[in-house]
């Protein structure tokens, strides 16, 4: 594998990693804590900072700002950590902070993630593997997001919530609440609108599971019982499926936030 190729007009710090094969463009800086790895690109005026470590094969483009102190007011500067993954694409204007003392220390973005231009994570976030952020998506402080969950442009998700894997969150959507696994939701404030459907056909999902998935959904939602009753009657009736024990799993482990549901139950199985 090739030398990094570093621009005459960028900054590298010493201390700094750079991978081989990385290619670090114009006016570009470096802090002396960060990790390059193997076969990055930074285009242009990208700025990477703090305790920062990137994956092999991530690009980022102008004006993205990696690792700076975390947006936090009771931030008081301890040592904290990004961990970007490796194949991302992180695209102009972009930001991500580190963790805080409040939250593990540690932010956290998977691999092959594509975040558009001027989207957001904010400290101490966890996001999964697969997960796509359109232009201008604000992720507060503490959130987690699931594998190849979607967030479309202008999405605002509050501090605490949990997207789970293969979510889809509407543009300009206001998320206060929790997202189930494979659920959909629109709407300031949003709510939960049904399955991500035309998530699951594009990932390779059966029609069988996605069947299997909505029958769970509607008694999941249905009007009659508490939430956690129907989480019971859904276990019994689909234990066996994985992708509905998922939602199950999600919805018992519970969060800071509420579930965010329907506004109107769905309709009941076989009901006309």
């Amino acid at each position: 594998m090739s030398a990094p190729v570093i621009h005459p007009s960028a900054v590298v710090e010493s201390g700094a990693a750079i991978g081989d094969g990385a290619r670090i463009g114009p006016f570009c800086h470096v802090g002396p804590e960060v990790e390059i790895g193997p076969e990055c690109e930074l285009v242009s005026h990208v700025v990477v900072a703090g305790r920062t470590r990137i994956g092999p094969r991530t690009k980022i483009y102008p004006f993205a700002s990696i690792g700076h102190p975390p947006q936090d007011l009771k931030y008081r500067g301890e040592s904290s950590t990004l961990v970007v993954g490796a194949e991302c694409l992180i695209r102009e204007g972009v930001t991500m902070n580190p963790g805080t003392a409040g939250g593990g220390l540690e932010t956290v973005v998977g691999d092959r993630c594509a975040f558009l231009a001027n989207s957001h994570v904010g400290h101490d976030c966890r996001v999964g593997s697969g997960v796509v952020f359109s232009n201008n998506v604000m992720l507060a402080g503490h959130c987690t997001v699931g594998d190849f969950a979607i967030l479309g442009g202008g999405a605002a998700v509050i501090q605490f919530a949990r997207v789970g894997a293969h979510a889809f969150v509407g543009g300009l959507s206001g998320l206060e609440n929790d997202c189930i696994p494979y659920g959909m939701v629109l709407g300031n404030r949003a709510h939960l609108s049904g399955l991500n459907i035309i998530g699951l056909q594009r990932r390779g999902f059966a029609r069988e599971d996605i069947h299997t998935l909505r029958r769970a959904y509607r008694l999941l939602f249905a009007p009659e019982g508490t939430l956690m009753e129907r989480v019971e009657d859904v276990s019994a009736t689909f234990e066996a499926h994985a992708g509905v024990g998922e939602i199950l799993d999600f919805i018992r482990a519970g969060g800071k936030r509420s579930i965010c549901t329907p506004r109107e139950a769905p309709t009941p199985v076989g009901a006309a």
